[in-house]
């Protein structure tokens, strides 16, 4: 028996998709913006114990879904105390059916949670890309509040198919992004 196709992805296919061919006049379907990946990121630091970073890669990974891997410094950098090679931070790329999943959980049920939440800010990065930077990773309901913790901060990107920041603005809002009202 086969998975059922994610949410998001489906109102994509049979709504998003055709809107904004129409809203932007795009003649080929190759051309119609949609969601490439989604990268999460959270750099911790060189002087960060292997315990810790291996809880950050954790939780980096109970939050995505997916497995996490811990980035490496590309240099040393002494007045940091960083050598080549130390870990430095955990990443995940999400494609397909498991960035869909994230994105609803992101938009439905994380977002929200946040304390005086006014919606993201409007600024795309020029290329038809949006990221975000989250302070506190507890806000996402797979981790446990219970436990004492330090607080992990994180980006998270999306990228897009296309160059065009009104192009990419307008998918991200069509899949309900919460960006701020423009005053």
């Amino acid at each position: 028996m086969s998975k059922p196709k994610p949410y998001l992805k489906n109102l994509y296919e049979e709504r998003i998709a055709p809107e904004l061919g129409r809203e932007f006049a795009l003649k080929n379907c190759h051309q119609i913006p949609k969601l490439e990946k989604i990268v999460i990121n959270s750099a911790i630091g060189a002087d960060a114990d292997k315990t810790f970073i291996q809880e950050v890669q954790k939780e980096i990974s109970l939050i995505a879904g997916q497995k996490s891997v811990l980035t490496k410094a590309k240099k040393s950098i002494s007045n940091f105390k960083l050598r080549k090679g130390m870990s430095v931070g955990a990443k995940v790329t999400l494609r397909a059916d498991n960035m869909y999943e994230f994105l609803l959980k992101l938009i439905a049920i994380t977002l929200p949670k946040i304390r005086d939440f006014r919606g993201v800010a409007n600024r795309m990065d020029g290329h038809g890309n949006y990221s975000i930077g989250i302070n506190d990773h507890t806000i996402f309901p797979e981790i446990n509040i219970d436990r004492e913790r330090k607080l992990i901060g994180m980006d998270i990107t999306f990228v897009t198919t296309t160059d065009d920041d009104k192009q990419g603005h307008a998918l991200l809002a069509k899949f309900g992004m919460p960006f701020r009202k423009k005053t």
